[in-house]
């Protein structure tokens, strides 16, 4: 079970740039458009998580992008949720593998 939601705080402003981290786990959510400036891609919130002690590449949170900066803020939240329970039946520090 979640103990604490995410506080997502804006550390680029003119970008559109916000982080959160939770134990060892980080998470970013960025403002993508298609034109412009700051990150390119389909408009709007993109979201994704990594660990933060392993040198990992960031996995994008599915449904990304996302309408609004809650919705994004929410499947976060979601995520951790899931990350998690996978520690918690794993009781195992979170690690991931990349191929």
């Amino acid at each position: 079970m979640l103990s604490m939601s995410l506080q997502f705080h804006q550390v680029v402003e003119h970008l559109g740039v916000w982080i959160a981290s939770s134990a060892d786990i980080s998470f970013v959510i960025t403002f993508a458009s298609p034109t412009g400036p700051g990150f390119r891609g389909r408009q709007g919130f993109v979201a994704s998580w990594r660990p933060l002690y392993p040198r990992t590449g960031a996995v994008k949170v599915t449904g990304s992008p996302f309408k609004t900066f809650a919705d994004a803020e929410t499947a976060c939240n979601d995520m951790l949720g899931i990350l998690e329970t996978i520690r918690a039946n794993k009781a195992a520090p979170l690690s991931v593998n990349f191929r």
